[in-house]
């Protein structure tokens, strides 16, 4: 529920290209489904942007640290992985992304 208002039901994202920055200067939120750059990050990466949230790189993700519990954030994290192709789960495990 925190994760679909920005991201999609199906973590699709909302806007049809997620580089263009936004008329406030921001990033628009980026797509979970394997189509963005999350699966070029491994889980401790993935956790510290939940954690912090977005604005560091650009965009305007609330910090999740003291909202959600790690076991909520790694099933969230479960869930749009749940959307990558088998390719892209298998480059991200070769990367090093189950840290």
């Amino acid at each position: 529920e925190n994760c679909a208002v920005c991201h999609g039901d199906n973590a699709e994202g909302r806007v049809s290209d997620w580089r263009q920055r936004l008329d406030d200067g921001s990033l628009p939120p980026p797509p979970l489904n394997g189509s963005a750059h999350a699966w070029h990050h491994p889980n401790s990466v993935l956790l510290q942007v939940i954690n912090n949230g977005g604005t560091p790189f650009g965009g305007t993700m609330p910090a999740f640290v003291d909202v959600l519990g790690k076991p909520d954030k790694l099933a969230a994290i479960a869930y749009f992985q749940n959307f990558w192709s088998d390719e892209i789960y298998a480059q991200w495990t070769q990367m090093g992304g189950p840290d």
